[in-house]
């Protein structure tokens, strides 16, 4: 056993040196580790707003465009379309757009910002096929409508609103993305707004 004093401040700079380097380490295994948290470039642009131009839309015609790789409508409706809405409520099994399948600013009879074009997501609330638009043919499925969407797979049938018809498998209105105008020709899938339009 030596009798050598101990070097105090020799321990203390040793066990500083350590602490300091180990921080080092950590903090530089930690920061690479965080932000492989953060989503990717294409994961980010996957969910990106899509302007759509809707001005030379004619009435009856749809647009199918994709956002957060779902298929996204947009429908001009027809003023003969618009009359029908209304007519519709005791066939349905949500006319008021009670459950939240769409932003509030969309929680009306339309289901819409400006009532004359309708947007939604293409997918059936049953299981997720992509329903048919039939805008001339819909009778064949309900008496009396000439217009509406046909879902192929297990028999759905929704309105010109997206609003489902009872007694059919599908259990809630097509969904609404958050979507607003930039004026009278562009939308915007996936931004929150008020009409501007």
């Amino acid at each position: 056993m030596s009798n050598a004093p101990v070097d105090t401040g020799r321990r203390r700079f040793l066990t500083l040196a350590t602490a300091a380097v180990g921080g080092v380490g950590a903090v530089a295994t930690a920061v690479p580790f965080i932000k492989s948290w953060n989503p990717s470039a294409k994961a980010k642009a996957a969910g990106a707003p899509v302007e759509v131009n809707i001005g030379k839309l004619e009435p009856g015609q749809m647009l199918r465009v994709e956002w957060r790789g779902k298929p996204v409508w947009v429908v001009r409706r027809t003023a003969a379309v618009l009359e029908q809405l209304a007519g519709l409520n005791d066939q349905l099994r949500d006319p008021d757009s009670e459950e939240p399948q769409q932003p509030t600013y969309a929680q009306n009879p339309t289901r819409a910002i400006n009532e004359e074009f309708f947007i939604a997501v293409g997918l059936c609330t049953h299981l997720g096929c992509s329903p048919t638009y039939m805008p001339d043919s819909f009778q064949q499925q309900v008496q009396g409508i000439q217009s509406g969407f046909f879902c192929p797979c297990h028999g759905s049938k929704f309105d010109m609103a997206g609003r489902v018809f009872s007694g059919v498998p599908a259990p809630l209105n097509l969904e609404v993305p958050p979507h607003s105008y930039v004026n009278k020709d562009t939308v915007v899938i996936g931004v929150d707004g008020e009409a501007t339009a």
